[in-house]
């Protein structure tokens, strides 16, 4: 039944719209704006038509020798929409909290609902609370992460015997590689600086598509063999290598030698922590700036910054942060080409 307002319905004088004389030409217009707006709303919301997979993760946060801490992964089941479930949880290191933390690679268009649990001594004072911060993806006020005289609502952490859900969209435009942090271990700053950090790689809807259409679904991206995650700390780099063959994560501790082969694609993902500014180099190595068309061989990052970039691993080299403090704290390590 199409409905006509103003061709021959009544109208009351209590309608809101009764005071404007529209046509049913006019009618139509407007309905057919409500629509488009509609569509429009609908295709840059969080939410689409086109749903994407559902990660149902578990992490722990345990201590470290040496008064540090760190994230393990627990695990890591796929739901995909057709109900088909995926236990990736083995392409992780299970057996131990590491620094970094494990790297979650979701695509464009994915949920992520990861529970959090403490796993540390409960008595110990300033270290009730534990939480999973994100940057770069969407998420609601439930999930930020934070104290509640940070963001007014509550304390959204983990604490002893009792453990926390975050939900992480990656909604469409978020591609690229993210940090995630604790932000509450005693105090709003959270320890980050004590080990308890990661990353979150949001592949785009092409490269996702890319992925599941090669030989290995285990691939980041088919056209690279490894990705190395790699944090600049204040006084060390930190590291996770990702083997795009299996898809398994090795955390490789401070300032580690990095091996590739030779003429395979290796891609670096930096991302700053701290307070400090890092110089990063790979000498004799050139890139493209990403978003440019300038080819570089250094880069610099502030804060909580980060820089992806790709090159084809034809030579032997050693990456290095120059800045200033960073180079007389031996921020430094080798890149070895082999056969």
């Amino acid at each position: 039944m199409e409905l006509e307002f103003g061709c021959g319905f009544p109208t009351h004088d209590s309608h809101p719209l009764h005071h404007l004389k529209r046509s049913c030409k006019t009618l139509s217009t407007g309905i057919a704006w409500s629509m488009a707006t509609l569509a429009l709303l609908l295709l840059f919301s969080g939410t689409t038509a086109a749903a994407g997979n559902l990660h149902n993760i578990v992490i722990y946060a345990e201590r470290l020798p040496g008064n540090l801490y760190g994230y393990r992964m627990a695990g890591h089941i796929v739901r995909q929409p057709d109900g088909t479930q995926i236990d990736i949880t083995n392409r992780y290191v299970t057996s131990t909290a590491t620094i970094p933390g494990p790297t979650i690679i979701l695509d464009e268009g994915d949920i992520a609902d990861i529970e959090l649990l403490h796993q540390f001594d409960p008595h110990t004072p300033f270290q009730e609370h534990v939480s999973l911060h994100v940057h770069g993806v969407h998420y609601d006020r439930e999930s930020d992460g934070t104290l509640k005289y940070i963001n007014l609502y509550k304390d959204e952490s983990a604490v002893p015997h009792l453990s926390y859900v975050y939900r992480w969209n990656a909604a469409p435009g978020t591609a690229g590689t993210w940090p995630y942090h604790d932000h509450n271990m005693e105090n709003h700053n959270g320890a980050e600086d004590k080990g308890l950090f990661g990353a979150l790689i949001v592949r785009s809807a092409a490269e996702a598509r890319q992925a599941k259409t090669s030989s290995n679904r285990a691939h980041v991206s088919p056209n690279v063999a490894k990705d190395y995650v790699f944090y600049l700390g204040d006084d060390a780099f930190w590291a996770m290598e990702i083997d795009n063959a299996t898809g398994k994560q090795t955390a490789l501790g401070t300032n580690p030698p990095l091996t590739a082969q030779r003429n395979t694609n290796v891609r670096f993902h930096l991302i700053a922590l701290g307070t400090n500014f890092h110089q990063f180099e790979l000498p004799k190595y050139q890139w493209i700036d990403p978003g440019t068309r300038n080819t570089i061989n250094r880069k610099v990052l502030g804060p909580l910054e980060k820089h992806v970039f790709t090159v084809k691993a034809t030579h032997s080299s050693r990456y290095q942060d120059t800045a200033f403090a960073s180079r007389l704290l031996g921020m430094r390590g080798d890149f070895i080409i082999t056969r």
